[in-house]
């Protein structure tokens, strides 16, 4: 451990002109006091750790020394390919892992392109999760996401969506992650099964890592994978229809209101303006329930014509406005 610090510490020093103790203490994580420990004890090693004193002071190294210490270890070189997402990075626990190989990287480029992780930190932040949503890092995430870069089986329990029953326990070949609105979900094969399937991470109850490997089929593409069952999922949980009527406000506001590709398939769909001004189209929605708050957002821009009890249920609610409204 403390070895691993003090050459993260050589290479601090080596990727600036300077470091006060209490700079270096934040990055190392230690006290000040053990800084100095350090510094000495750098020092003793042969490293030229010169301590300037006095208020402007702090630690640097003389003499143009350069460490040979900067090569990336694979799990430093990987997660370097990722650090454009750090919450990411933390929530599977691969910070450390890419600070290290920043700080390589950084201590192998010339001085004049030292700040190139800082200016690129200055300009660009992915922020993942929906507004309005609190994220929540499942805690078996770290665990999953070590097997998948190891290849590694592992056995889980899962709990399936709305199941009142037992988790069901499966064998897995975790093959990739994804990050989807704030939600990781795990790609994965169940061992001696067909391909790779979706499993919420969230879901699980248990992750054990099982002593045997997997050979990961090379061609399976993640992205690919991911958008064609996204596309999947959208398109199955879309089991009702809705027929509205809308004003021209309203067919703007719709994408907004409902799901996009489904709004769009609908005004594809939809006939000319009536006399009034307004179209009707045929909605795709996933249940009558989600269709009324959907369609709620749009006020008076929309009429619901079908189904006749969703319709209804607007009247009521517009009834009551009136009584509120008068």
């Amino acid at each position: 451990m403390r070895a691993a610090r003090l050459i993260k510490m050589v290479l601090l020093l080596q990727s600036r002109p300077s470091m006060t103790a209490a700079e270096l203490a934040h990055e190392l994580e230690v006290s000040e006091r053990t800084v100095t420990r350090d510094a000495q004890a750098l020092s003793e090693a042969g490293v030229p750790v010169y301590a300037d004193r006095g208020r402007t002071g702090g630690y640097r190294l003389i003499g143009g020394y350069r460490t040979r210490l900067t090569g990336l270890a694979r799990g430093e070189a990987e997660a370097l390919f990722l650090s454009g997402v750090p919450g990411a990075l933390r929530e599977m626990g691969l910070d450390d892992a890419a600070s290290a190989a920043r700080l390589k990287v950084s201590a192998a480029l010339l001085p004049s392109l030292r700040d190139a992780s800082r200016t690129a930190a200055q300009r660009f932040h992915l922020d993942a999760p929906g507004w309005f949503k609190e994220p929540r890092t499942p805690e078996l995430l770290p665990a999953v996401a070590e097997a998948v870069w190891d290849d590694r089986v592992i056995r889980v329990a899962y709990c399936r969506r709305d199941a009142q029953d037992a988790p069901v326990e499966r064998e897995l070949e975790p093959y990739g992650l994804v990050l989807k609105a704030g939600v990781w979900y795990l790609a994965a094969a169940v061992r001696g099964g067909d391909g790779p399937r979706v499993y919420r991470i969230d879901r699980f109850t248990s992750v054990a890592p099982g002593d045997e490997r997997f050979v990961r089929d090379e061609e399976f593409d993640l992205p690919g994978f991911w958008e064609e069952r996204a596309a999947q999922f959208a398109r199955a949980i879309l089991r009702a229809e809705v027929v509205v009527r809308l004003t021209a406000d309203g067919v703007r506001r719709l994408p907004y209101a409902t799901d996009p590709a489904s709004a769009r398939e609908a005004m594809e769909s939809a006939g000319a303006a009536g006399a009034d001004g307004r179209v009707t189209v045929t909605l795709p929605v996933e249940s009558e329930e989600v269709a009324y708050t959907q369609l709620m957002a749009l006020g008076p821009e929309a009429e619901v014509v079908t189904p006749a009890a969703l319709r209804e249920r607007f009247a009521q609610a517009a009834r009551r406005m009136r009584g509120w409204y008068g």
